[in-house]
């Protein structure tokens, strides 16, 4: 199926893009950093939503495909600190995931009251059938850089990381949080 148009997916994403490029090169160069990294990080989730869909699978379950990789039997509430996603969003992928085979929920020894996520035998071969498309996709964002740009890039963005844990963490000693969607409800 490569080479062929996915319902007109390939020809979308093109386009769109090329705009986000078009941004940074024409339009406003210096536009902010965050405005970058977000548009970088829209890009690498584009290229391997691509990939994925190649295999029928949805880019939100890679996300729980990679986590269980490593640590294999992670509660709910792990994997979606592990992810970033709410736990409602976590709940409602798993079940999904459930159905289609690639995991099981099961009580872990000593613990009756948590349920832990495992890979089932098919969830860990399309795992490692998938890794190499992730792989894929970081090489060639990191194209025609030089190792040393790619360790700069990786060093910079790992302390822009840091520092916004850092004021995070502040916030929180502040006691400001985050409002939940639900909350803001509430407020209009």
């Amino acid at each position: 199926m490569k080479g062929k148009s996915n319902g007109g997916n390939r020809q979308d994403t093109q386009p769109a893009l090329q705009s986000i490029l078009d941004h940074w090169t024409r339009t406003d160069p210096d536009d902010r950093l965050a405005h970058l990294v977000r548009d970088v990080a829209r890009g690498l989730k584009r290229s391997l939503q691509l990939r994925l869909s190649e295999h029928g699978v949805q880019f939100g379950h890679w996300a729980f495909l990679r986590v269980l990789s490593l640590p294999d039997g992670l509660s709910q509430r792990e994997l979606s600190d592990h992810t970033g996603l709410t736990e409602s969003t976590t709940h409602t992928a798993l079940n999904r995931m459930e159905g289609l085979g690639l995991i099981r929920r099961s009580h872990v020894a000593g613990n009756r009251r948590r349920m832990h996520v495992f890979l089932t035998g098919t969830g860990s071969a399309l795992e490692h059938k998938l890794v190499p498309l992730a792989v894929e996709v970081n090489d060639i964002a990191v194209r025609g850089l030089h190792a040393d740009q790619v360790e700069l890039l990786r060093s910079a963005l790992l302390t822009a990381l840091a520092n916004l844990v850092e004021d995070e963490q502040e916030a929180g000693r502040e006691g400001r949080r985050i409002t939940s969607t639900r909350d803001q409800g509430k407020a209009g």
